[in-house]
């Protein structure tokens, strides 16, 4: 397992305020930062009252940001009682982050600007990551996004990198030799990708990365406390608490993939097999492996094909089954958390994830609900690039956000 990622470097262009560069000055002015960013266009009356600073307080501190090139002033707004107001709004040129996405499958790599609006996107397909090619394309890229900025490149602060924390389990169920499994999970592809940049690196579990991206940018925005469901390859989540995510004592809180789906009966015995796992179940890797068996592309998984002929039989039945074990989870998490909501998204089309939501549901009407309180289930907003966006937002969010931790309490 990855160590954990050292704090990223600050960029030059925020300069050191006072005599400590992370004093209550700069707390401030992130503060000021994070209003703009959760209410967007804001005059400085509006920020003195959000923020609880005094009018002369959110003057100099505007001044500053606006010198700095991170926020920019908008149009008067007229028409209102008293002077015309000016609002202010973050700088899309303000600063940049690169999110970098290592699955089972394909990797991805996003530009996101200061607002959080993707700039630029690559993706590459494969049947399995090869190291030998995958991280010297990791610095490629990298470089690329950044180098395409032209003199906005100095505003890049880093790079987030979400990956599973081990790329090689379950090498049995992809077919991968004891070998190929060893050498990812033998790996720290944080401080493998580290010596091949000199922007700071931060690390996250792909599926954390998500939750990330949809608790900043998704239903985060109307629910504070959620279980978050992604499926993917693999299916995975995360966990929110208080509109913050939440890690656990080893960063794997939400790892629904190992969750059992049938008691243990006894003590296993050599040659017996243990339980099966989410991951069996409810993974687009076993509806890939049952279009395959239909001899029809196993890529349309995750495409728009999926619930058309002749792929729409194989996905039924993967949907049947997988809603299912869903629904298993979220009611054997709501035991254990009691939680009011659950939050699915996918790398799928939106049309299957739709699908699997009401599929979902409806298996959900068939658990006992005795001694508990039934969650609400709700479609994830964010998508496909759930993991590539989340990772990118890392970056931002410690540079900018007035709490440093507020995407990584493991621990």
């Amino acid at each position: 397992m990855p160590d954990a990622a050292p704090a990223a470097r600050m960029p030059d262009l925020l300069r050191p305020r006072g005599s400590n560069q992370v004093g209550m000055r700069q707390f401030n002015e992130r503060t000021v930062l994070q209003a703009l960013r959760v209410h967007g266009s804001l005059p400085k009356a509006d920020l003195a009252r959000l923020t609880g600073l005094s009018a002369q307080t959110i003057g100099l501190i505007t001044a500053r940001l606006e010198e700095d090139g991170l926020i920019v002033k908008q149009s008067r707004v007229r028409g209102r009682i008293g002077q015309p107001s000016v609002p202010l709004a973050l700088n899309p040129d303000g600063a940049f982050a690169i999110g970098v996405k290592v699955g089972r499958r394909g990797a991805e790599w996003l530009l996101i600007d200061f607002t959080a609006r993707v700039r630029e996107r690559h993706a590459m397909a494969y049947d399995f990551p090869d190291a030998d090619a995958l991280l010297p394309a990791i610095a490629q890229h990298t470089h690329r996004l950044r180098d395409g900025l032209g003199p906005l490149a100095a505003r890049t602060v880093g790079v987030g990198l979400a990956a599973p924390f081990l790329l090689g389990g379950w090498h049995r169920t992809l077919g991968l030799s004891k070998a190929q499994s060893d050498l990812w999970n033998g790996m720290d592809l944080g401080a493998e990708v580290r010596q091949r940049t000199d922007l700071p690196v931060i690390f996250a579990r792909d599926t954390v990365a998500a939750c990330v991206a949809e608790l900043v940018s998704g239903r985060g925005h109307d629910l504070k406390s959620f279980l978050y469901v992604f499926v993917d390859t693999f299916v995975g989540g995360g966990l929110v608490l208080n509109s913050h995510l939440h890690g656990g004592a080893h960063g794997n809180a939400g790892a629904l993939a190992s969750l059992p789906m049938q008691r243990v009966r006894g003590a296993k015995r050599d040659g017996d097999t243990a339980p099966p796992q989410l991951i069996a179940e409810a993974s687009l890797w076993e509806l890939e492996q049952r279009l395959q068996r239909e001899g029809v592309d196993p890529d349309a998984a995750y495409d728009e094909r999926a619930l058309q002929p002749p792929f729409a039989d194989a996905t039924a039945a993967w949907l049947a089954s997988a809603a299912e074990a869903l629904a298993h989870a979220i009611a054997s998490g709501t035991a254990m958390l009691d939680l009011a909501d659950v939050v699915m998204d996918g790398s799928m089309s939106r049309p299957l994830q739709q699908a699997l939501l009401e599929a979902t549901r409806a298996a959900l009407d068939g658990c006992n609900w005795e001694g508990l309180w039934r969650p609400q289930l709700h479609g994830g907003r964010v998508g496909a690039q759930a993991c590539a966006l989340g990772g990118a937002m890392l970056p931002l969010h410690a540079n900018f956000a007035p709490d440093h931790d507020v995407f990584l309490k493991a621990g």
